[in-house]
């Protein structure tokens, strides 16, 4: 027996991971990866030329992020409204189910 990997070993891993995260995650998922690794690379980058120019990529970065406080801030705010969106969701079906049932 062959210890590669066959063509059907990566079918079979393609088939778990759609089955696992959703079609319409992956996308999001590789596009954060992928930003991740940008992010890894330049940081890394940095470390090996011991504080040389940094590199417009990662200045860009920096510059369109906020400061943590900020962005904590700006998820608690974000977390409240999906919240109170799901509550009127929730009231919503309820009302139409109530409708339903009468």
């Amino acid at each position: 027996m062959l210890n590669g990997l066959q063509p059907w070993h990566l079918i079979i891993l393609v088939l778990v991971v759609v089955l696992l995260f959703g079609a319409k995650r992956l996308p999001d998922a590789a596009r954060s990866i992928g930003k991740s690794m940008k992010i890894f690379k330049a940081e890394t980058k940095d470390l090996r030329e011991d504080g040389k120019a940094e590199e417009p990529e990662k200045k860009q970065i920096a510059s369109s992020e906020t400061t943590p406080s900020a962005a904590d801030d700006q998820v608690a705010q974000l977390q409240k409204q999906l919240d109170e969106l799901k509550r009127q969701q929730a009231a919503a079906k309820a009302d139409q189910a109530h409708k339903h049932a009468s």
